[in-house]
């Protein structure tokens, strides 16, 4: 029987522990991995008429730093497309 695979932020820290980042850079690009996650989860909520607020215990704070989600988006898409494998 063969172990589940692993789940897709524990794929971006390996890419970016590979790839020698600080412990920090990985933490913040995780954060923001899964910031817009949600945030996409949430729109798909509101559009089906579910209201979800602001103050949402699942909303990110701080988008201010969208290089942060553009790199940890970048890293997603490689995990995501086997260039780590």
């Amino acid at each position: 029987m063969q172990p589940p695979p692993k789940k897709l932020l524990d794929q971006v820290r390996d890419a970016i522990r590979l790839k020698h980042y600080a412990y920090r850079t990985e933490e913040t690009y995780v954060q923001w991995i899964r910031c817009y996650i949600l945030f996409h989860i949430i729109s798909a909520i509101q559009t089906m008429g579910i209201r979800a607020g602001a103050n949402n215990r699942w909303s990110c704070g701080s988008t201010n730093l969208s290089s942060y989600a553009l790199s940890g988006s970048v890293v997603t898409a490689k995990v995501s497309g086997g260039e780590y494998d």
